[in-house]
């Protein structure tokens, strides 16, 4: 059996199970959430982490100007994985499908019903909710919920297959990483070469 082969019967099984979800999309629960899930797109996030890092310009206060900077970063890094992963791979969106699940070597589209892997929404919502668990500990629990919350939310409002959550949500947690790897070297550099 070829692994295209292997692929194709994976997403087909996997929209078999997704089908008694997408029967929650009108229940007054995911209705209830949906502006959460609504609010991990890229706008409100990038709105989010520019507000953090001009509240820390303003105030003078270093730990959050330096939280904004990690959550902006971090964000930057997941929506660029997101965008290359998105160009590789095209897959029908669960709600955009019509004779079963479509998953294949990506042609560049920009069909947003084509672009379902992975969930750019999980994957911004996570690499914020990272960049501010690292930064601010006692945080670190609510923001991961509400990510958690978030990127869930794609599934039953047939926006994304479990695995393109699941996709998003590494491609998250690694972004942040990155961002926050870069920002600890800008950091030293900036008190090595130009604090001294």
């Amino acid at each position: 059996m070829t692994a295209s082969r292997v692929i194709e019967q994976a997403a087909e099984a996997e929209h078999r199970l997704l089908e008694p979800v997408l029967e929650l999309n009108g229940s007054a629960l995911i209705r209830a959430l949906t502006p959460l899930a609504k609010a991990a797109d890229e706008p409100p996030l990038i709105a989010l982490s520019l507000a953090t890092l001009a509240t820390g310009a303003v105030l003078r206060h270093p730990r959050t100007l330096r939280t904004g900077a990690r959550m902006f970063a971090a964000h930057l890094v997941a929506n660029g994985l997101k965008t290359v992963l998105k160009g590789a791979v095209d897959r029908r969106r669960p709600n955009a499908v019509e004779d079963g699940p479509e998953i294949k070597p990506g042609s560049g589209t920009d069909d947003k019903a084509a672009n379902a892997f992975p969930s750019g929404h999980t994957a911004g919502a996570l690499a914020v909710a990272q960049a501010v668990a690292h930064e601010v500990p006692r945080f670190a629990a609510p923001a991961r919920v509400v990510a958690v919350i978030a990127g869930g939310m794609q599934v039953p409002r047939g926006a994304h297959y479990a695995s393109d959550v699941l996709s998003g949500a590494i491609v998250g947690w690694v972004s942040e990483r990155i961002a926050g790897v870069v920002l600890d070297r800008g950091e030293q550099a900036v008190r090595r070469y130009v604090l001294r």
